[in-house]
């Protein structure tokens, strides 16, 4: 059933969701907030909104390092882990919403790909937000994941120099989903680096991966963000301004740059950024 929707339905689902959000979020700041909240024009607001463009136009472009990126920014300015990634991703519903829309428009989606990593990752994310918000020190997992992201890294570093294969069927693709929605939402990033390495170094297209998993990421950061503002509740405001502002102003140019680069060149691109933010966030935990 679900099969038979078209992209140009996965679109205007995506729109009226982000509509629904940015009215609950006004709504919200305007009336519900226990102090009226101050936007100012600082350094501060200008350093996040340009690691905001900075960090969607290498996730339009290469499928990941969004969250991991602006949350290691925000864990910098003091934002406790749960707030940082509820920050982060509140704002990932908007920019990835345009970075979608734009893959989309671009046709750089595999719908059948879509549908079978969009469910189990939109299970694994509001699992995941819960237990963060709740339960969970996504600091205490981080070394780990970031230990197995190192590795394939470099396996997708390796294969970008020999002949890429043709992958009829995808291996465990709902497990994929699950934990990817799963860790993302634990420690404020990772649906890129885990759903989008896997499928690479399983053969799948860089460019339709890429797209594809993009605009998943939109509905897995749409879902979170539920949770996180039920439980977590929201008043970095300015923070999530200045992120939603310069993800929005890069996410269609990175979708763009995912449709021209070759694969092989996508790939080891890939490759080397798993490779730097592993390899740091394992140096942060360690010293």
């Amino acid at each position: 059933m679900v099969h038979r929707l078209s992209l140009k339905h996965i679109s205007a689902i995506m729109i009226a969701l982000k509509v629904c959000l940015l009215i609950f979020l006004v709504v919200k700041v305007l009336f519900f907030s226990a102090e009226p909240p101050v936007f100012s024009l600082d350094q501060r607001f200008f350093t996040i909104l340009g690691a905001g463009f900075l960090a969607q136009l290498i996730d339009g472009t290469l499928g990941m390092a969004y969250g991991v990126s602006c949350s290691t920014l925000l864990l910098t300015f003091g934002l406790p882990p749960a707030v940082a990634s509820a920050s982060v991703h509140t704002a990932e519903v908007f920019t990835t919403g345009v970075s979608g829309l734009s893959h989309l428009f671009l046709q750089n989606v595999n719908k059948a790909l879509f549908f079978r990593i969009v469910i189990p990752g939109v299970l694994g994310a509001v699992i995941g937000a819960y237990l963060i918000s709740e339960v969970l020190n996504g600091d205490l997992i981080k070394p780990y994941i970031s230990g197995y992201l190192l590795i394939m890294g470099i396996l997708i570093l390796v294969k970008s120099f020999r002949v890429l294969p043709t992958v009829e069927r995808l291996r465990r693709v709902f497990l994929l989903g699950i934990t990817g929605g799963f860790l993302d939402a634990v420690g404020g990033g990772g649906w890129g680096p885990i759903v989008t390495s896997n499928l690479i170094f399983q053969g799948k297209t860089p460019q339709e991966t890429i797209g594809t998993v993009n605009t998943a990421e939109f509905f897995v950061a749409f879902f979170s963000t539920g949770v996180f503002l039920f439980f977590v509740g929201l008043d970095s405001w300015p923070v999530v301004l200045a992120l939603i502002l310069g993800g929005v102003l890069a996410a269609p140019v990175g979708a763009v740059l995912a449709k021209k680069v070759k694969p092989k060149t996508m790939m080891r691109l890939v490759g080397i950024i798993i490779i730097i933010i592993s390899a740091y966030t394992i140096y942060k935990s360690i010293f």
